[in-house]
């Protein structure tokens, strides 16, 4: 085994398999995931992350080209009854519409149903102060459902497929949907879906959550984008112990460089996440860590992240971001002072925005006005600062910006 102690398989899977073939697949994939099993085996309440909530289902090939496929869900499902008497909840937030909850009708209750899991809005209460344990990358402390604390093993089901913003959204990047986002108990989504801060956030979720299940549907894939992007077909499951080194193997079957870093890609607009947590210690550097077997060969598919913007406007906004940050910590006092218990967007040092909710205020660009290449950055005002930024972030950001290449 691999020093690093990690376990991750990749089976062969055709895209048009039936359910049966689907699910001997995957038990193929997580059989050898022994400490998975015995943790699960040994849980009471298990907590199913699914990358299934959006508001319309884009097939390709005859599967769910964005969001996890029915087949692999049904599979998922089956091998948990079969192997842990635990009760299982599905957790999700519902980050369209403004904030709007989980609705009634979301498009995969029936698979839930039919296999007796309940459902838990993450935007809803109660929820519960967690620390992230040694210290947060980009916070002390989230603010996330009791469901997901209290739980005593969580899985992770995620897509194969390339995001504008991060380059790769696997199973780590599937972990965004446990904070609430529903002000004024949760952050509103702009506010860890921010540039510099969100690859920063995706390390901290993972450390909180530690989902010790990990699944990524690579019967279709996705290029380009998490959303409206090119669908792939790339015929294989990923199954690990871990999620760090389970999208570190998937980043790798996607023909990307897992250690790589912005803006190369598909790292094009912020740094790469799985980087960023395994220079704190959570997760392997390299797929050379890990004890990985495959049935596919890399690349399963042609994957990238789409460039959406230019470098160079990427770049100012992701350093203004920093300057803004750090212009935030050198005058919280005054700040505190006018804004207390709201949130504020600020931009080249002057507050362009205050308010409740930034759910509710619409497109940032146009909020920007004709300073397109100048960030917004959006902070909670608040005197105690119990979420305890880490704004050394933004300072260690701008160094190597001063350093040059």
């Amino acid at each position: 085994m691999a020093d690093g102690g990690y376990r991750v398989r990749a089976v062969a899977c055709d895209p048009r398999a039936d359910d049966e073939e689907v699910y001997r697949a995957l038990g193929r994939a997580t059989a050898p995931l022994t400490a998975t099993w015995q943790q699960l085996a040994r849980a009471r309440r298990v907590v199913i992350k699914f990358n299934m909530i959006e508001t319309t289902v884009e097939y390709f090939g005859g599967r769910r080209r964005e969001l996890v496929d029915d087949a692999v869900a049904r599979a998922v499902l089956r091998l948990l009854r079969e192997r842990t008497d635990a009760t299982l909840t599905a957790l999700d937030t519902y980050p369209y519409g403004n904030g709007n909850r989980v609705p009634a009708a979301f498009n995969y209750r029936y698979l839930l149903e039919a296999y007796g899991v309940g459902m838990v809005d993450a935007s809803l209460p109660p929820l519960v102060g967690c620390e992230v344990p040694g210290g947060g990358c980009m916070f002390a402390r989230y603010r996330l459902p009791a469901a997901l604390v209290e739980a005593d093993a969580v899985v992770s089901v995620a897509k194969m497929k390339n995001h504008l913003f991060t380059g790769v959204t696997l199973c780590t990047k599937n972990l965004f949907g446990l904070p609430p986002m529903i002000p004024p108990t949760g952050r509103p989504r702009a506010y860890f879906h921010h540039l510099v801060r969100l690859p920063y956030v995706l390390a901290d979720l993972a450390m909180v959550a530690r989902p010790c299940l990990n699944i990524i549907d690579g019967l279709v894939g996705q290029w380009g984008r998490e959303w409206r992007g090119q669908g792939r077909l790339a015929g294989t499951l990923v199954a690990g112990d871990h999620p760090i080194a389970t999208d570190t193997c998937a980043t790798m079957l996607m023909g990307a460089d897992p250690a790589s870093d912005w803006p190369t890609p598909p790292f094009r607009r912020d740094r790469n996440h799985l980087r960023l947590a395994a220079e704190r210690g959570f997760g392997p550097r390299q797929v050379t860590a890990v004890d990985f077997a495959s049935e596919v060969q890399a690349p399963v598919a042609d994957f990238d992240a789409e460039p959406l913007d230019p470098e160079q406007t990427v770049a100012s906004w992701r350093y203004t971001a920093c300057e803004q940050g750090l212009y935030y910590r050198d005058h919280q006092a005054e700040l505190v002072d006018r804004y207390a218990g709201q949130y504020i967007y600020l931009q080249d040092d002057e507050v362009v925005w205050a308010g409740d909710d930034p759910n509710q205020l619409g497109s940032r660009r146009h909020l920007s006005g004709d300073r397109h290449d100048r960030a917004l950055w959006l902070k909670w005002v608040d005197p105690e600062e119990w979420e305890g930024e880490r704004f050394s972030v933004y300072e260690e950001c701008l160094r190597q910006r001063d350093a040059g290449p």
